[in-house]
């Protein structure tokens, strides 16, 4: 009796690590080749893992979030995979490099291929500029399989409780870089500041040169004038 309480505790234990491993493991998210600072540019990786036995994945849908809008979204060609942008226009034009954008994306589709059960898939998208007035973006995305069966990945994760059951792809943001071309300037200015300090350096030291040299060629003059007078005198005395 005793045992038999045991290994039903252990059958128990076992199930739960395997649910709630599928449940923390098995969830579309999106991790950015190298980071993504805000401001920036970046490509995203969105990885999608097949978490039936029974059934493939044959459609991705993700989609992007309308008041962090992205005027550039490119999506990578992925062998077997179709994929399909959607753009919404914006009430308010955005500036960007000096060009009025009037529409963004808002959703994009892959479909056409297939992740068998045990696998996953990697679906790569160039994004930017990234916002910067927030620590994170969230992709709620759409998981579709061969059997019908529908996934929605959009739950937002609340500070201080559990994950989710099925938690949207959340994507991290990290400090905006310095400008480069302000930068570069500064780095110029100070290249400049050294550049007209050292003239300034050696004029001064021209200057100095120069007045050291007039200084000895003043002396040089009395000398040679008290010469010429000593040498008149001597020769008085020598007629006298």
């Amino acid at each position: 009796m005793k045992t038999s309480r045991i290994s039903f505790a252990a059958a128990l234990a076992a199930g739960s690590v395997l649910v709630l491993s599928g449940t923390a493991f098995a969830h579309v998210g999106v991790q950015p080749v190298g980071e993504a600072a805000k401001g920036g540019y970046a490509t995203l990786n969105f990885k999608v893992p097949n978490e039936r036995d029974n059934a493939s994945t044959t459609q991705l849908e993700v989609n992007f979030p309308v008041d962090q809008p992205l005027t550039s979204v490119m999506p990578q060609d992925i062998p077997g995979w179709t994929s399909n942008v959607e753009k919404t226009k914006l009430d308010k034009p955005l500036t960007v490099h000096g060009k009025q954008v009037n529409e963004v994306v808002t959703k994009v589709t892959w479909s056409g291929g297939k992740i068998e059960p045990g696998k996953f898939q990697q679906f790569p998208v160039s994004v930017g500029k990234l916002p910067e007035s927030t620590d994170q973006m969230v992709f709620k995305s759409i998981q579709t399989y061969d059997n019908g069966e529908v996934v929605r990945w959009i739950e937002e994760a609340k500070e201080g409780a559990a994950e989710p059951q099925n938690p949207a792809p959340v994507l991290k943001l990290t400090a905006a870089k310095g400008d480069d071309h302000h930068s570069d300037a500064k780095a110029d200015e100070a290249k400049n500041a050294e550049k007209d300090a050292g003239h300034g350096h050696d004029e001064a030291a021209a200057e100095h040169g120069s007045d050291t040299t007039a200084r000895v060629l003043g002396v040089a003059g009395i000398l040679i004038g008290l010469g010429g007078v000593a040498f008149g005198v001597a020769s008085r005395r020598r007629s006298a």
